[in-house]
């Protein structure tokens, strides 16, 4: 579990208030479950989230707004979900990406 602590993550939603902020909430969940310490958990809008996700370790949107991370780089990891309030999803997310263990 070692692979998130410390690490930044953020989540992204259309207007940055509510499902976001929803979605942060989901992450906790998964990160408490994993006994992870990130060093910063954030939600905001796509708007925003699009400039600043090259400073993040790990970015979570809805899949409908995939394409606005297509170009962080090598160093962010975006996570795209269907529900972005489904902490089963988030966890299968970060599984699939290797960045939890089974």
């Amino acid at each position: 579990m070692a692979k998130l602590d410390g690490k930044k993550l953020l989540a992204c939603c259309a207007n940055g208030a509510g499902s976001s902020l929803m979605m942060e909430n989901a992450i906790k969940k998964v990160m408490t479950k994993y006994s992870i310490k990130p060093g910063e958990l954030r939600h905001c809008a796509v708007s925003e989230g699009k400039s600043a996700a090259r400073n993040y370790d790990v970015v979570f949107c809805a899949k409908t707004f995939i394409k606005n991370f297509e170009d962080v780089g090598p160093n962010t990891t975006v996570i795209p979900l269907k529900n972005v309030m489904s902490d089963k999803e988030i966890e299968a997310g970060l599984k699939e990406a290797g960045l939890l263990d089974e």
